[in-house]
């Protein structure tokens, strides 16, 4: 079995997900209600803000919040809801719409680019 390196494994990923564009994800943000994640750490939040109106759940905590039957579940995350999740650049992020698509998140997307690209585009951020 080959080994795959984590950027072959992030490439692949984004093949069978849905990958935003910093337009799509504003349009989506104005003219709907879908759920914000933001999976960056703490202090990546901290030094650099979110988008407007994100919930945090950090990427190692992901399938925890998003489970219905898990302790640590956090009800925001539903999976009959609309879901976009974003990291720095967008292989976390990728990665974690694959994770939860195999939780049952039909109407999961991520925003390809990550917070990098939303603010190289002079997109609003608020502070954590």
């Amino acid at each position: 079995m080959p080994t795959l390196t984590a950027a072959a494994l992030v490439a692949d990923t984004k093949t069978r997900i849905e990958n935003l564009g910093v337009d799509e994800v504003a349009r989506e943000l104005d003219t709907g209600a879908p759920v914000l994640v933001d999976l960056r750490e703490a202090d990546e939040l901290a030094a650099t803000g979110r988008l407007p109106g994100a919930v945090h759940s950090p990427r190692g905590m992901l399938e925890f919040r998003a489970d219905p039957t898990s302790p640590y579940h956090d009800p925001v995350l539903d999976p009959s809801r609309r879901t976009i999740l974003y990291c720095a650049s967008g292989g976390r992020s990728a990665l974690a719409t694959a994770a939860l698509q195999a939780l049952g998140y039909d109407d999961v997307a991520h925003l390809d680019g990550g917070f990098r690209s939303w603010t190289e585009a002079g997109m609003p951020v608020e502070p954590a």
